[in-house]
């Protein structure tokens, strides 16, 4: 099995106020911050997005001493430019509509590129990209784009529980950190030094520990192709590998990641080649499928 996950970190309408103005709460984890002045797309209840942007009350009627105070998101709200709730309803907007970021993609240099919810779409190009690459395989691949992962990894595990999967790989960004004012060591990852290979991750929930016959696995087959990797130790987040990993009986689980700056941001940064390398990876070891490795850390035996 290999998974990535194609939702986005979103918004929901849970109040529209008498002047239409629509009250919001998060879905998935968001920084307040950003938000003030975004542009949003809001999606209307027969299906089309009309935009709106992200209001906050304005600098200068904010009382002293709290201009510079980042904004609750429960004081945010979004102005799609109509003046009654009744105007909103009648465009389609009721409460449960949901909204995302409205920002374009961008090229920055020829590989570096720039745009919103490469978590984890990105991880979703590359398995479909590794998957063009691959010829015939000695056994049956199950490549999900799992749902929800932003909530609490729900479509990973349904996936997983209903696959029974004898391994799997996830696919996903991580941290890079590497800007300035962030001490290397916290760095996590860096663009441009070929996608990472997941030691661990996770935090208060839990850590996930990517198992480590397939982990090693996956580094000798970047060293034997030449392919450029990291080792990912994050504290702070998980990918679809958790829920999987942990379905009925336990299934060995791995992760190869592609560095991303400003991660849950509207302007993600990644190298592409990072992604094309980390889309060669995967092909290897979907490919490298010799019975007698995977039986060395498999806890059931593949299918004749």
């Amino acid at each position: 099995m290999v998974a990535a996950h194609i939702d986005e970190i979103g918004l929901v309408v849970d109040h529209i106020e008498k002047e239409g103005y629509l009250r919001f709460r998060p879905i998935g984890g968001w920084n307040e911050v950003i938000l003030v002045s975004q542009r949003v797309w809001v999606r209307t209840s027969d299906g089309r997005w009309i935009r709106g942007v992200v209001g906050s009350l304005p600098p200068h009627v904010t009382p002293s001493g709290k201009e510079r105070e980042a904004p609750e998101i429960k004081d945010l709200f979004i102005d799609i430019g109509v003046s009654s709730r009744e105007e909103a309803e009648k465009l389609g907007v009721t409460v449960g509509s949901v909204a995302v970021l409205d920002r374009e993609f961008a090229v920055f240099n020829g590989k570096v590129v720039t745009g919103k919810a490469f978590d984890d779409r990105l991880g979703v190009a590359v398995m479909l990209y590794a998957l063009r690459m691959l010829e015939k395989l000695p056994v049956t691949l199950y490549a999900v784009a799992t749902v929800q992962e932003e909530v609490r990894l729900r479509g990973a595990s349904v996936a997983a529980e209903r696959i029974n999967p004898h391994y799997a790989i996830a696919l996903g960004t991580t941290i890079a950190a590497d800007v300035p004012g962030v001490w290397e060591r916290l760095h996590v990852t860096k663009l441009g030094k070929g996608p990472a290979i997941k030691v661990l991750d996770g935090g208060g929930g839990g850590l996930f520990i990517a198992h480590p016959g397939l982990r090693d696995h996956t580094v000798k087959l970047a060293r034997e192709l030449g392919i450029p990797y990291q080792m990912e130790v994050l504290y702070g987040g998980t990918t679809d590998a958790m829920a999987i990993a942990f379905r009925r009986e336990g299934v060995p689980a791995a992760v190869i990641s592609v560095p991303t700056r400003y991660i849950h941001y509207p302007v993600e940064v990644l190298d592409v080649e990072d992604a094309v390398n980390a889309a060669k990876l995967l092909k290897a070891t979907r490919k490298e499928l010799r019975r007698r490795l995977w039986r060395s850390f498999l806890t059931r035996e593949l299918s004749s």
